[in-house]
C-alpha cells in the first residue's frame, strides 16, 4: 500500500487529512519535529502543530518534550486497537441513537413497493429474512455451494421442517448431497442454472414475493459485486412469481434430476 492509500484509508477510520498525513509521516521517520513532518507529508509546519496535539489527544502519538518539540508515534498495534475502538464507540453510538428516534418499526416493505438492493451479504440477508417468513413455497434458482451462506441454507431446512415445500435450483450437484437427507426439501440439478443459463440468482417466497440478483461487471468500474430488486406481497411479485414457477416446472418436464422428495409443483 502507498503512503496516499494510507491516507485515505486511515481518512475513513475518522482522521481528518491533516492528521493521517502527519500520521503516516511519522511512520516513516520514526520520529521528527514539526519541520521534518511538514517536509515528509506536504502538510503546512503550521497546520502540523494541531494535527499532531489532536493525534496525541486520540492517544496515537507522543510529544517529546524537547527543544525544538518532536513527535514520535504509538506502535501500528497501538494505533490499530486505538481506531478499532474509536469505530465500534461511535458505531455504538449511532445506532443508540438510531434506536431513539427510529423506535422498533421492523423491516417492512409497503404494498406496490419494489426495492434495490447492492452487494453480496446484503442480498444475502434480505434472501434469510424473506425466506424465514414463507408460508406456502420456496423456490431458489441460481445458487451454488460457493455462494449458499450458512444462514441461509439454515432457514431453508428450517421452512422445510416446518412442511413448506422447498425446491432448489442449481447446477451444484453437492447440494443435492447436502440437502438430500432433509425431508420436503427437493433439489433441482439442471445445466440451466448455471453461468451459461439463469444470469443471476431468483428466490420465490409464496405466490408474490420475488428477489432476482445478478452479478455486476468485473471490469472494476462497480463497487458491489452483485445487484438485485426485490418485491414482497405484491402484484408484480405475483406476476414475476408465475413467471418463475412455470419456468422450473418447463424444468422439471424437461428432464432434470430431482434429489429430495418434492417437486416444484407439490402443494
Amino acid at each position: 500500500m502507498s503512503a496516499h492509500e494510507a491516507v485515505e484509508a486511515l481518512r475513513e477510520l475518522g482522521l481528518s487529512n491533516y492528521e493521517a498525513r502527519v500520521f503516516v509521516a511519522l511512520h516513516r521517520l520514526g520520529s521528527g519535529s514539526a519541520q521534518d513532518v511538514a517536509s515528509t507529508s506536504d502538510v503546512p509546519r503550521s497546520q502540523v502543530y494541531g494535527a499532531a496535539d489532536d493525534l496525541a489527544a486520540r492517544g496515537l502519538l507522543e510529544v517529546v518534550e524537547s527543544s525544538p518539540k518532536t513527535y514520535r508515534p504509538v506502535s501500528l498495534e497501538r494505533a490499530r486497537a486505538q481506531l478499532r475502538e474509536r469505530v465500534e464507540a461511535q458505531a455504538e453510538r449511532a445506532f443508540d441513537n438510531l434506536e431513539t428516534v427510529s423506535g422498533d418499526r421492523g423491516d417492512t416493505t409497503d404494498a406496490g413497493d419494489v426495492a434495490t438492493l447492492r452487494g453480496h451479504e446484503p442480498i444475502q440477508d434480505r434472501a434469510v429474512g424473506l425466506v424465514t417468513e414463507a408460508d406456502d413455497r420456496v423456490i431458489l434458482v441460481g445458487t451454488d455451494a460457493a455462494t449458499l451462506r450458512d444462514d441461509l441454507a439454515e432457514a431453508l431446512t428450517e421452512r422445510a421442517a416446518a412442511g413448506v415445500p422447498v425446491t432448489v435450483v442449481t447446477d451444484d450437484q453437492s447440494l443435492a448431497e447436502r440437502f438430500g437427507d432433509v425431508d420436503g426439501l427437493g433439489v433441482v440439478v439442471s445445466s440451466a442454472s448455471g453461468d451459461d443459463g439463469y444470469a443471476g440468482r431468483t428466490l420465490l417466497v409464496d405466490d408474490d414475493t420475488v428477489l432476482l440478483s445478478v452479478p455486476t461487471d468485473d471490469d472494476g468500474h462497480e463497487p458491489f459485486d452483485e445487484v438485485a430488486m426485490w418485491t414482497a406481497e405484491t402484484r408484480i411479485g405475483h406476476i414475476l412469481g408465475r413467471f418463475v414457477h412455470a419456468g422450473m416446472q418447463s424444468g422439471l418436464d424437461d428432464g432434470d434430476d430431482v434429489a429430495g422428495d418434492r417437486s416444484v409443483g407439490d402443494r
